[in-house]
């Protein structure tokens, strides 16, 4: 069966409004023309898809199915990242580039950063507090919140000594992230100079710079650190020095940004919903102990009993993905459910529509992090299908579960330490594809919890 879609002249205006306004754009595509809908420009064909049971089948697909390394991701992505990144190889190529970085990411680590994500977050709330006088102050977080979640990333990967660096590493990555989410037409490659592209070209040498040097000094001054990440894949040993920078540039740019962008939508959410902010300071009160101490030694055990926070987490992801969608290349002729995807079709796909699908959960558009609890095993197996923020199968993100451990403490500490006003009655539209931001930003009046 072929898709459905817009034709003609309206083509065009969706293609246009999916940059301009994607999150618009994929619930008219979707309201219009069911869980699969086909773009054509041209020779050019696009897959939207946002019905579950097809991402379902879509991801338990084998990953020859379908490319990464595709024209579309070669004009910015890759220019950004890095040719031998792992987010945009195929085969064999992402197998042991993935592989290497993976062996880098285990439970034994994430749980050793838990004390550190802690003491950052402390440390960005005493900043935050001591700005504050007897009345309530605007304040914009998503700033504040991304600064900490850099600090956090760079910390991890890097060490403490380098974490110190992180501003100007930030600003570095500023250019080459705004760079990534402009229109197509904008990313073609050109040599000419004092242009945007020459720019992040430039940042991205500098940021080149700072990890080869790290490179270098772990093979000559081996930390012995057991939780450096950096350190276990040189040692790891199956990636050259340019595919170790381009992880790191990958794992540092597609780490902050987005984890902060969640982190704003939860503030919003939680702050808008009645009850939800005292229910996680209650919590955090009873597992993290008094909020004007520091976390004692907080464990894996301490993240456990966080279950309310969690559902949190879950919630907003569920509304509020990192990206709106995610997109690969058909590398041969496929077929999903009815509906026929002819090789070389860009197949977008969207956590954001997954995760308002109305066949697989009760209220959609209503947050209510108590959806996550008791469900029924066949209410569980729906849920999981249509909860896909970071994606599924090998190319899942490979950060989602540091990600998530960031995002549960930050929020639970904050409820604890600080009270917050909405300076707006509902939740900001989004902007931005790759990084789904709240319009605006997360500006919230903000005074230190009585009594603190």
């Amino acid at each position: 069966m072929a898709m459905p879609g817009p034709r003609g002249i309206d083509t065009l205006r969706r293609v246009r409004q999916l940059f301009r306004d994607p999150s618009t754009a994929l619930d008219g595509l979707h309201n219009s023309y069911g869980p699969i809908s086909e773009l054509r420009l041209g020779l050019t064909r696009i897959a939207v898809i946002g019905d579950p049971t097809l991402l379902h089948e879509m991801f338990s697909m084998p990953a020859e199915s379908f490319r990464w390394g595709h024209k579309f991701n070669m004009v910015g992505v890759q220019f950004v990242v890095g040719k031998g990144s792992m987010i945009v190889s195929d085969g064999e190529d992402h197998h042991r580039r993935r592989s290497s970085v993976q062996t880098a990411f285990t439970r034994r680590r994430l749980n050793a950063w838990i004390p550190m994500i802690a003491a950052r977050t402390d440390a960005a709330i005493d900043r935050v507090t001591r700005s504050l006088g007897t009345e309530p102050i605007e304040l914009d977080l998503y700033p504040i919140g991304r600064k900490l979640i850099l600090g956090i990333t760079v910390h991890a990967f890097f060490g403490e000594r380098l974490a110190e660096r992180a501003d100007e590493i930030g600003e570095l990555y500023e250019r080459p992230q705004q760079f990534i989410e402009a229109p197509a037409v904008k990313q073609m490659p050109h040599p000419l100079p004092f242009t945007a592209r020459s720019r992040v070209r430039a940042d991205g040498r500098a940021i080149a710079a700072i990890i080869d040097a790290e490179i270098a000094r772990r093979r000559c001054q081996p930390t012995g650190d057991p939780f450096d990440v950096l350190e276990a894949i040189v040692n790891e040993g199956s990636l050259t020095d340019a595919e170790i920078r381009d992880q790191v540039k990958t794992l540092i740019g597609a780490g902050y940004d987005t984890t902060a962008s969640v982190l704003s939508w939860m503030l919003w959410c939680a702050a808008l919903s009645p009850g939800v902010w005292l229910r996680l300071r209650a919590e955090a009160d009873e597992v993290l102990g008094p909020p004007a101490a520091a976390v004692t030694e907080p464990d894996p055990g301490t993240l456990a009993k966080l279950e309310y926070a969690g559902r949190v987490v879950h919630e907003s992801l569920r509304l509020h993905p990192a990206g709106l969608v995610g997109a690969r290349m058909a590398a041969t002729d496929l077929r999903l459910g009815a509906y026929r995807v002819r090789k070389g079709t860009l197949v977008v796909w969207s956590p954001h529509l997954a995760g308002r699908d109305p066949g697989s959960w009760r209220d959609p558009l209503r947050f209510d992090p108590d959806r996550f609890a008791e469900m029924t095993p066949e209410q569980k197996a729906l849920t999981d299908q249509a909860w896909v923020p970071f994606g599924r199968g090998p190319h899942m993100c490979i950060g989602f579960a540091l990600a998530q451990m960031e995002l549960t403490l930050i929020i639970s500490r904050l409820a604890q330490r600080l009270d917050l006003t909405p300076t707006a009655g509902e939740t900001p539209h989004p902007v931005g594809m790759v990084v789904n931001r709240p319009t605006g930003g997360a500006p919230f009046l903000v005074s230190a919890r009585s009594g603190t």
